[in-house]
């Protein structure tokens, strides 16, 4: 799991986004910079709902909106990755300064495990001298069932499988 960036690397994002703002002509809002500050801060990954309530529950006078049109902001200019863990509702996470890694996804509980694994990159390598191609980047699921379903977090017949067949 993610631990909060330092508060170099918030200052850092913030102005990366403040530069990608200005040059898209989008509005540079206290509002936007809190959300982005907040995902910084955040460990691991969250939906959009679960940063909107976090933000009011700590006293952010923020809209629904303006979390989700912000983090669609931030996808866009590469500080936070969205990602589809088998459900329809989107997950989000910091990219910025944060290393590579892939995802292991229960179908019954919905629990994401991160996982780091150097073979995937010699992979990578191998696959651009193959095709002559460069790639920028890619994203691993793996999903499957918690191996003890007693300390599942859900039972399987509370969570239906949704994620595309393989």
């Amino acid at each position: 799991m993610a631990t909060p960036a330092s508060s170099d690397v918030i200052a850092e994002v913030k102005e990366i986004f403040r530069s990608y703002l200005k040059e898209k002509g989008h509005r540079q809002t206290p509002e936007r910079f809190m959300v982005l500050e907040e995902i910084y801060k955040a460990d691991g990954h969250f939906d959009a709902d679960d940063m909107y309530f976090k933000m009011k529950d700590t006293g952010y006078r923020v809209s629904r909106a303006t979390v989700y049109n912000t983090l669609d902001l931030l996808v866009e200019c590469g500080l936070v990755q969205r990602h589809q863990f088998g459900k329809n509702q989107s997950h989000y996470e910091r990219a910025y300064s944060y290393r590579q890694h892939d995802h292991i996804i229960c179908n019954t509980c919905g629990a994401v495990i991160e996982f780091c694994d150097p073979r995937i990159h010699e992979i990578k390598v191998l696959m651009e001298k193959i095709h002559q191609f460069s790639i920028d980047g890619h994203n691993l699921q793996f999903y499957g069932s918690c191996a003890d379903p007693e300390n599942c977090k859900r039972q399987p017949d509370i969570v239906k499988k949704e994620h595309p067949e393989s």
